[in-house]
């Protein structure tokens, strides 16, 4: 078992943040922390990477308890903290040697990350000058150079604009073939592009620990697609098997198909035969999105 979680609780005076929390991540699974702001998840982040203890309660990683080997757990984790905290003045490939005498991380792993990361282009520059995307990519290189075997993401694409939130995301994906990892965020998205696994949190509480693919209908799937201009409606049922659209922004639409078969190259190809960009694509889980809004409207 790679994190093993078991009754943390976490209190500050007499505001409990934390109650009772328990479930386990094997070895290589993608597991989405999911709840509204404020629920709880970057307390758990920070007590699972032993920045903050819990009030009660216990955590495990790879089988070492946190409470009897803090040190050598946080040697097996690479942690991305929601702010990034990184050095601007800095030149990429100085912060990046500046982490692995830290880490003791051989000279050639900074090559390998830069690599990895798809920094190469832009190695020649402070980290001042850099879009936010390619920030959150130097952090993500900083948190690889000891090689962990576990990543936690604390709202890795908070404030990323629509071009770099599909970037990071599939460097994340890309990163996860080797890695266990247990990511944090409050956006839907994000856990159905990246996770194979969903822990919806609230007020402190897990209220649901699903597997995405046991929320998926069976019968339909829903395409939300944003064109860089409107297009009748009419239009979007030339794509087949449409069942319903749904307007919903300006030039957003929710497109629901009667069909278990990805149509996501289907509007792919309807967008160029039309002469249409698109800005954003993504399949939505509609169970996904019942649950979260039935689990935490009181929020």
């Amino acid at each position: 078992m790679s994190i093993e979680v078991r009754s943390i609780s976490k209190s500050y005076k007499n505001q409990a943040v934390l109650k009772n929390i328990d479930f386990k991540i094997s070895k290589g699974e993608v597991v989405g922390l999911l709840g509204p702001n404020g629920a709880g998840k970057s307390t758990l982040m920070k007590i699972l990477t032993g920045f903050i203890s819990p009030t009660s309660g216990e955590a495990g990683i790879n089988g070492l308890k946190l409470t009897e080997a803090k040190t050598e757990i946080q040697k097996q984790i690479g942690y991305l903290p929601e702010n990034n905290p990184i050095y601007l003045e800095m030149y990429i490939k100085e912060y990046l040697d500046f982490h692995a005498k830290i880490f003791n991380s051989p000279k050639e792993r900074i090559d390998e990350v830069i690599e990895q990361t798809k920094l190469t282009d832009e190695i020649g520059k402070r980290i001042y000058q850099l879009s936010k995307g390619y920030r959150q990519r130097v952090g993500l290189a900083a948190v690889l150079l000891h090689d962990p075997d576990i990543l936690i993401l604390d709202e890795p694409t908070t404030g990323l604009d629509p071009n770099q939130l599909i970037e990071i995301r599939d460097l994340i994906k890309s990163i996860s073939k080797n890695k266990t990892i247990l990511l944090s965020t409050h956006i839907m998205q994000e856990v159905e592009a990246i996770c194979d696994r969903v822990i919806i949190i609230n007020k402190g509480e897990i209220v649901s620990d699903k597997k995405l693919e046991d929320l998926n209908d069976s019968s339909q799937q829903v395409i939300e697609v944003e064109f860089n201009y409107r297009i009748e409606e009419v239009a979007l049922k030339e794509i087949g098997k449409v069942i319903n659209i749904v307007n919903t922004a300006r030039f957003k639409y929710e497109i629901t198909f009667d069909t278990t078969v990805d149509k996501r190259p289907d509007v792919f190809d309807f967008a160029h035969d039309k002469g249409l960009k698109i800005i954003e694509l993504h399949k939505k889980n509609k169970n996904l999105e019942s649950l979260f809004i039935d689990l935490t409207k009181n929020a």
